[in-house]
């Protein structure tokens, strides 16, 4: 399609600003769009029909694990209008390695569904992977403060020697100067759960310093929701680090009063003059691994050293008293999604409560004898909150929706799969939880300008050519908790730079 100009003909334009919608064409040529609304369409030109669509900026994904799948041109984000992504969230990138690649890879591999062959010593290395042939979204990668850490002192859950965190230092700079474009933490995830405010005054001073954007797995998303929060903004306020709080909300029945307290707290440093947003994906489940249950303590060493401990009665014992006083969810609200081995695929599906009953054991026994069986390699689906709060958060004026999507070797959560078609179609069509033009706003132009991605996010002339077509009437998703792997409906063209990547004839054609 570059060869000659091309025209996007007779769609509603979404622009990616939040302005109401309006019907307009889009001229591109050469990778970048040269007009917008109307123009002389040249006579060598090639026209889209783009009638009963909205013509939107690529969507992108400001919040996703697919750190090693970027690089395999895998199509399940493309399917749903992604033509951008930022990896390196929570604390897990896959680099740097330093002189602990096995390490690292222990660490992070439930999250990134990896193989024991990956690893890259600095941004530079990584980044240019993911410019691949098989490339389907550009990638911004934010180096994580779990991998970081691991590079330096591997998986050791400590007070960091002043050696150490100037190491640190010197890593974050050069991966900034490499190209991340920013800093992330996963401080519910050992190594980093042990890092002080100190440790993260010092890395959080290198973000600002290098303009660069932190972005936070908080330490707490339940009882300690609030006090999570504030540490967070003390760093921003503290540091003058532009401040990003990953997938927002309040985890847990007990809890759900705190999430407008939470709301309010963001709000109140924004008008101090704090850089800070925040994000939260389309779904009141979660997913993360089942070793997120397990004290951080338990953690600390890999995955080895935690087998011996869950072989311990008495170390059991102490795990048990600690995960009962912290655990937010019941039971029944803590679902399988995604197992190692072959002997166990039966439980994937299932609830811890239902597994308990079905072997005839406490749940948390449970808990502790499936971990030694796989090895910890289990991934959980957490029911985590209410739609009320779930709505009020996506609306949130200083709100991005992300998917939060990782693959599993099982069941992943349906937000892999339909994250963008399940806003654009059951919540705004459907539902009426919020205007075309917001959406569009809250994946396009606000994460672009948010994580500094020059020449996206919106139709303008000049922007790199990244193009989302799609049907109003139809664009749904058909992911389930039930059947995940489903791609959905209504995306008719993607078009990164300039070329087409996807092309759907609509249901009538």
């Amino acid at each position: 399609m570059d060869a000659n100009p091309l025209v996007l003909h007779g769609g509603v334009l979404a622009d990616g600003s939040g302005a109401p919608l309006r019907r307009g064409d889009v001229l591109v040529h050469e990778g970048r769009i040269v007009a917008v609304d109307s123009f002389d369409i040249p006579a060598a030109a090639t026209v889209l029909d783009c009638s009963d669509t909205v013509v939107a900026p690529g969507f992108i994904d400001a919040h996703s694990h697919s750190d090693l799948q970027v690089i395999e041109g895998r199509r399940e984000k493309l399917l749903q209008g992604v033509t951008a992504e930022v990896v390196g969230n929570c604390g897990f990138s896959p680099y740097p390695q330093g002189n602990h690649a096995n390490e690292l890879r222990s660490f992070a591999n439930g999250i990134f569904c990896g193989d024991e062959a990956w690893g890259w010593d600095s941004a530079s290395g990584y980044l240019s992977k993911t410019r691949g042939a098989d490339a389907v979204a550009s990638v911004y990668s934010l180096i994580g403060h779990g991998s970081l850490r691991i590079a330096v002192a591997g998986n050791q859950m400590n007070t960091l020697s002043e050696d150490k965190i100037a190491a640190m230092e010197q890593y974050l700079r050069q991966a900034f100067a490499e190209g991340a474009i920013g800093f992330s933490t996963g401080l519910m995830y050992a190594p980093g759960s042990s890092a002080d405010q100190s440790e993260l005054l010092r890395l959080c001073q290198v973000v600002a310093d290098c303009n660069k954007i932190y972005c936070t797995h908080m330490r707490d998303y339940s009882f300690k929701l609030i006090e999570a929060i504030d540490e967070q903004i003390v760093l921003a306020e503290r540091t003058g680090c532009r401040l990003q709080i990953s997938h927002l909300q309040a985890v847990g029945r007990a809890n759900r009063d705190l999430n407008a307290r939470a709301l309010e707290r963001i709000e109140e440093a924004h008008v101090r003059g704090v850089d800070v947003a925040f994000d939260c994906y389309p779904y009141i489940a979660g997913s993360t691994v089942m070793t997120q249950l397990l004290p951080q303590w338990a953690l600390e060493g890999g995955t080895e050293t935690l087998m011996q401990r869950l072989g311990s009665k008495k170390q059991r014992q102490r795990m048990e008293d600690e995960m009962l006083v912290s655990m937010a969810n019941l039971w029944s609200e803590l679902l399988i999604s995604a197992i190692g081995s072959a002997r166990n695929q039966s439980l994937v599906g299932k609830t811890l409560e239902e597994i308990a009953s079905f072997r005839h054991q406490r749940a948390v026994d449970a808990v502790f004898d499936l971990l030694l069986e796989e090895q910890g390699q289990v991934n959980i689906l957490e029911f985590n909150q209410s739609e009320e709060n779930l709505r009020r958060n996506l609306n949130h004026p200083l709100a991005i929706i992300i998917s939060d999507g990782f693959y599993v070797k099982g069941r992943p959560h349906p937000r892999l799969h339909g994250t963008f078609p399940e806003l654009l179609g059951n919540l705004c069509r459907e539902r009426k939880w919020m205007k075309t033009e917001t959406a569009i706003h809250k994946i396009t132009g606000f994460p672009a300008s948010r994580f500094g991605m020059k020449g996206r996010g919106y139709l303008r002339p000049g922007y790199i050519a990244d193009i989302t077509v799609y049907d109003p009437k139809t664009i749904r998703s058909l992911a389930t908790y039930e059947n995940p792997a489903r791609s959905p409906e209504g995306i008719r063209y993607v078009i990164r730079a300039g070329r087409s990547l996807l092309e759907q004839a609509s249901p009538a054609a």
